[in-house]
């Protein structure tokens, strides 16, 4: 994905006039974390209701509160989405590729050999390893999880591994691994938004990335283990195998969708043109390998598939919804950004991130309050290219004048913001991920590890000081802590 091309607000651009306090800015975090607590926890409602009732209640505060005209509100909410536009185009594509390699017989063949290489003590931390090394290569976790991420899932259950922990273990060498691509655009991100060289923004980013990306593979084989002794999976595996050669025409050549695709993100082509392709290779690889008509790949592509293999199990596997089936994760999406771009217009964000700025007393406190606004940032936004985006801006200057380095910002940024929005169910990278593998986000948020790990690491690191650099030396005297 490209950068953003449109730059959030910051506290210096808002109108005095018009500003909101910090008070002020504080109602509209409130109502949001109130309005998605009960009407996702309590009421059970999808979250498409309650960012409808935050976007309200902002829309609201913003006109008879803070004096923008419903012009300007409508322009925040279109701001959203021109921000978090590729993400939307990538879910549209991502949704019928899917369906197109399931139809041409790239996820069945991946699914079968996996079961016959793999074993259940082995699978997590394989599936991890193997996750950090393809979104290595491409940049992109996204595309990772909805490629390789859906035959993983296939396999982990003919293996009897639970499929939260298998989508957990595959998020987590995605997000690990799209942290140390310079393809990436995150990475990438976070290195133009704090001016720092692309590849010391990935040698600052290193070993915290490592100790957390080890500690759950370490976590990874415990549980490979528990499972694995808990009974036999033969059964499973043959039911799978016989549907599998039953129904689809299993072959290398099935791989053809899945070698365009890589190659292409390899050779650096952009996202958005390297899934099209993967998604043509798979119509094309549908009709050649597997027989069916032109109008019915097509088909597939627009509609998903409904396989019928005489197994239940594999056909709710290899269920998809194509091109349409993505209606309900783009209206999440569209919602969860449009809110984010109102707080954002509203200058709600920008006053939260410069309070934050002021209220640092020292260098760890500045590292840690980095993290803590870039998880922020995610939870109202639901989008990780503005957590990046809203603390490196603001925050650059004061990194400055405590004498640290850029990577130094950017590695804090990208450590909190980028893995966590997969853990935040309203957020546009988790609402792709849990509709993709099937799995709720609530359900394989405590095997994501390195989600969970990365800011921890990062909160460790900013506590004891361990790691960071000594500026004891400077003759700066930081501002922002006046």
């Amino acid at each position: 994905m490209a950068a953003l091309d449109i730059t959030p607000l910051t506290f210096e651009d808002l109108d005095p006039k018009r500003r909101p306090s910090f008070r002020t800015a504080l109602l509209p975090v409130l109502a949001v974390v109130l309005f998605l607590g009960v009407g996702s926890a309590v009421l059970k409602l999808d979250p498409h209701v309650p960012l409808l009732w935050s976007i309200i209640f902002v829309a609201v505060l913003a006109r008879h509160r803070l004096g923008l005209s419903w012009d300007a509100i409508g322009d925040g909410l279109a701001r959203g989405l021109l921000m978090g536009r590729q993400a939307l185009f990538i879910i549209f594509v991502i949704y019928a590729l899917i369906a197109t390699w399931v139809s041409a017989g790239t996820i069945p063949t991946l699914m079968s050999y996996g079961l016959e290489l793999l074993s259940p003590q082995v699978f997590l931390p394989v599936a991890a390893v193997l996750g950090f090394v393809v979104a290595f290569a491409i940049g992109s976790s996204w595309t990772t999880v909805g490629t390789l991420g859906v035959a993983f899932v296939g396999i982990g259950s003919g293996l009897g591994i639970p499929a939260p922990m298998t989508v957990g273990a595959v998020l987590s060498g995605a997000y690990a691994g799209d942290k140390q691509s310079p393809l990436s655009d995150t990475t990438n991100l976070a290195a133009g938004v704090t001016n720092t060289d692309l590849y010391d923004h990935i040698r600052a980013m290193r070993a915290s990335t490592l100790v957390a990306f080890g500690l759950a593979a370490a976590v990874y084989v415990v549980l490979g283990l528990q499972v694995a002794s808990g009974g036999t999976t033969g059964g499973t595996v043959s039911e799978i195998q016989t549907a599998l050669t039953g129904s689809y025409a299993l072959s290398p050549l099935a791989f053809l969708p899945l070698v365009v695709t890589f190659g292409l993100a390899l050779r650096q082509y952009p996202a958005l043109p390297t899934l099209v392709a993967g998604v043509l290779a798979g119509v094309f690889t549908t009709i050649v390998l597997q027989g069916a008509g032109f109008v019915e790949a097509w088909e597939v592509f627009m509609y998903g598939t409904a396989p019928e293999t005489g197994s239940d199990l594999v056909n709710g596997l290899l269920d998809s919804g194509g091109l349409t089936g993505s209606a309900w994760t783009i209206t999440v999406v569209v919602a969860a950004l449009s809110l984010g771009g109102l707080l954002e217009k509203t200058g709600v964000l920008a006053v939260l991130a410069h309070e934050l700025a002021r209220s640092v007393r020292n260098v760890g406190g500045l590292v840690a309050g980095t993290g803590a606004a870039a998880i922020l940032t995610n939870v109202l936004t639901a989008q990780q290219y503005m957590s990046i985006v809203v603390p490196g801006l603001t925050l650059r200057d004061v990194y400055d004048e405590y004498g640290l380095d850029n990577e130094d910002l950017s590695q804090a940024i990208e450590s909190a913001g980028t893995p966590t929005g997969a853990l935040i169910p309203w957020h546009a990278g988790a609402v792709y991920m849990a509709e993709v593998t099937g799995v709720a986000t609530t359900a394989y948020a405590p095997y994501y590890l390195f989600g969970i790990l990365s800011p921890l690491v990062l909160f460790a690191v900013a506590a004891t000081g361990v790691g960071l650099p000594d500026t004891s030396g400077s003759t700066t005297t930081p501002s922002a802590a006046d």
